[in-house]
């Protein structure tokens, strides 16, 4: 009995001694919940820039009613105030801490205030995604199979020539991602597809009995790159069942790439661990309750952030339990804890470095990566 004791104590001790390193886990915390009456605020996208100034874009609606809204914080997170803004912002790229753009459906703006202010530039229409190498000259990408180019900081924008070379239609053409590893290499993304409509005309959670004749069917992947920085592009396209969501990709040429299937498929999405450099695509992640919506790099470590399906139908109208995946070796993947009010369709990711870290939901939350 007492040597039983002692083992107990022991065993006891050893708990106690380990609680450090367990409390050291790391946690999914909110830090901002947008939380009004009759009102919801969908975030679209966010971005910080530095750990300290971060930037929320998306719409307010009430009832009817539909309002562009933008939350800044400049204490990573602790706090966020409201941003007057006149166009809902479809997504944002930062140049550095203060200098950014923000895309929206009638153009582009610019802020040099770390978005606490924002003054219009372009009123051209159709982009969804800008990224810029400098002040000046960037590249943007948009509906009906358009890419383009500025030289003046996004105040006019022309063509690229390879979209001429393209075998798709433009009305059924989107370029939906913009990545570039370095300052030489990029990669654009983009899918062809008619759209699909029922007898109805009814979405597909209203009619679950009908899902078998909505299955996903292959669509055009395109895919064009660079190897020079933008001065010239070449592409390639290919049938595959669902749409190139996005890469995340290292100055080396790995990464991450997403696939997300729009109608009823076996699996929601896929991930797939990419080498752009040594021709390596090998798929990393998939599961038939996690759709995941969107990815992230962070110094040695990845993360992938997603929800719970509600129902057997994707594009059901109810949000699901917020996922989060994290990774060091892009390979084995470790569901995180995720503050239980979490709820979403889709979240985006930011990062700033490594363990700075958080996501937003488009029903407007963000929360942070925390270490107990």
């Amino acid at each position: 009995m007492l040597r039983a004791f002692r083992l107990l104590l022991t065993i006891g001790l050893l708990s106690f001694l380990a609680l450090p390193g367990a409390a050291a886990a790391e946690k999914w915390e909110i830090q901002y919940f947008y939380d009004v009456m009759d009102r919801e605020f969908t975030i679209l996208d966010l971005k910080f820039p530095s750990a300290q100034r971060g930037i929320a874009s998306g719409f307010e609606t009430d009832g009817n009613k539909v309002r562009p809204k933008c939350v800044v914080t400049s204490d990573g997170g602790e706090n966020w105030a409201n941003v007057k803004i006149k166009e809902s912002g479809l997504s944002l790229y930062f140049l550095d801490e203060t200098i950014g753009w923000m895309v929206t459906e009638k153009g582009l703006w610019k802020t040099v205030e770390s978005g606490r202010s924002w003054r219009k530039i372009s009123k051209k229409k159709g982009m969804i995604r800008v990224h810029f190498t400098d002040e000046l000259r960037g590249f943007a990408v948009g509906r009906e199979k358009s890419i383009w180019e500025t030289g003046d900081g996004g105040k006019t924008w022309t063509p690229l020539p390879v979209v001429e070379e393209i075998p798709t239609t433009e009305e059924y053409t989107n370029f939906t991602w913009l990545e570039f590893a370095n300052p030489k290499y990029a990669l654009i993304a983009g899918f062809s597809e008619r759209p699909r409509r029922s007898r109805s005309g009814l979405p597909d959670w209203m009619e679950p009995k009908r899902t078998s004749e909505r299955r996903q069917w292959p669509a055009t992947s395109i895919i064009v790159q660079t190897n020079d920085g933008g001065g010239t592009w070449k592409h390639s396209v290919t049938s595959m069942f669902g749409h190139i969501s996005r890469f995340r990709l290292r100055p080396d040429g790995t990464g991450l790439s997403l696939v997300r299937f729009q109608h009823a498929f076996d699996w929601p999405s896929e991930v797939y661990r990419v080498d752009v450099t040594n021709r390596v695509t090998e798929r990393t992640y998939r599961h038939k309750n996690r759709s995941i919506t969107d990815m992230i790099l962070a110094g040695s470590s990845a993360y992938l952030a997603g929800f719970v399906p509600a129902g057997t139908l994707e594009q059901s109208p109810i949000p699901g339990r917020l996922v989060i995946l994290g990774s060091t070796d892009l390979e084995n993947w470790e569901e995180m804890e995720v503050d239980y009010r979490a709820y979403a369709h889709r979240a985006v990711l930011a990062a700033s470095g490594e363990g700075n870290v958080w996501v937003a939901t488009d029903t407007g939350m963000i929360l942070r990566l925390q270490r107990n």
